[in-house]
């Protein structure tokens, strides 16, 4: 089953502040899914030109590639409704669902032949996203970046493979190579997620820093920390990361605990939070908070969207070759 109708089994994740136009064009012309936050285009009319560009590049494709919009469906998220609408309105091909409950997205979606993948970091997750008639999952393991699951891949693909066989099943975290995609796909993956490898783009429009940052760090370097979102996010343990910290205080997990405040301390921190990544990954930046998953260990170089591509897809082949020779050795 080939949901996305792309070419290869790849969605470039959506990224806060890094996904932009130019990386979702260039990721369908490679013939994958192209994908970005809505949040990522916050003014008055962005998004709904962003969205009529992309339907028109999408339009002119000569092969298969697809791009979808990533939604925070929590009511933390003022922009949700809104930013729904006009995706529904532009006949967005597929949404990634976020931080809540998807039902009206599905349904919104399922009006016009649309489909919806929601993000799921367990087994509990996912039997509510079924309920409420998801088409797939996106299986967030441990390493992700941003928003990142407690389990590793080899625990929760095949969990909700056999749970949901009917579900179109898309693996995230820590995937930055060709045999990594191997792995999930044996695993019961039908695609793969990939964040981290595509910061360090040609097409992403982030500081040079903080592509720089991918390269030079490594997996022991990624950090949880509840600070920026209010729920644990990964990221670069920079200097400006060790400075804010990574557990919230008691007051402040009071504030998120207490039925009274807790909506409006949490659009606190995130607002808060939303400030200071969108002030780091602007070139020229010292404020350097960078998102980023553990996959930063398999980073090496900065290329081309499209050559991000053609390399994992040439690894990925040269594993599958590598994994029929071994069987044939059992």
């Amino acid at each position: 089953m080939n949901l996305l109708n792309t070419i290869y089994p790849i969605i470039q994740a959506p990224m806060f502040l890094v996904s932009n136009e130019a990386m979702v064009k260039a990721a369908m012309d490679s013939g994958i899914a192209g994908t970005f936050p809505s949040l990522n285009f916050r003014r008055e009319g962005e998004l709904k030109a962003v969205l009529e560009r992309l339907n028109e590049h999408h339009s002119q494709l000569s092969t298969p590639g697809t791009y979808g919009v990533n939604l925070i469906v929590q009511k933390t998220n003022p922009l949700y409704v809104k930013h729904l609408q006009e995706c529904v309105q532009a006949r967005v091909p597929f949404y990634i669902t976020s931080l809540g409950n998807p039902k009206q997205v599905i349904e919104a979606a399922h009006s016009y032949g649309g489909k919806v993948l929601c993000d799921v970091t367990n087994l509990e997750h996912a039997e509510k996203a079924a309920k409420a008639g998801c088409d797939g999952f996106i299986a967030v393991c441990a390493g992700a970046g941003g928003h990142a699951g407690p389990y590793p891949m080899h625990v929760l693909v095949p969990a909700l493979q056999k749970a949901f066989p009917d579900k179109y099943l898309v693996a995230a975290g820590g995937i930055a190579s060709g045999r990594q995609m191997a792995s999930a796909l044996v695993l019961g993956a039908q695609a793969v997620s990939i964040g981290t490898r595509f910061i360090a783009s040609m097409e992403a429009a982030v500081s040079d820093a903080y592509k720089q940052a991918i390269l030079e760090y490594g997996m022991e370097d990624i950090v949880l920390t509840e600070r920026l979102s209010g729920t644990p996010c990964n990221i670069i343990n920079t200097p400006a990361a060790k400075k804010i910290g990574y557990k919230q205080n008691w007051f402040e997990k009071m504030l998120s605990r207490n039925p009274r405040t807790r909506k409006y301390f949490k659009m606190l921190v995130q607002l808060r939070g939303m400030k200071k990544l969108e002030q780091a990954v602007r070139p020229g930046s010292y404020q350097h908070l960078w998102s980023a998953g553990q996959s930063v260990e398999m980073v090496d170089d900065i290329i081309s969207t499209r050559e991000i591509v053609d390399r994992l897809v040439q690894e990925l082949h040269n594993s599958l070759d590598q994994i029929s020779a071994l069987r044939q050795q059992v």
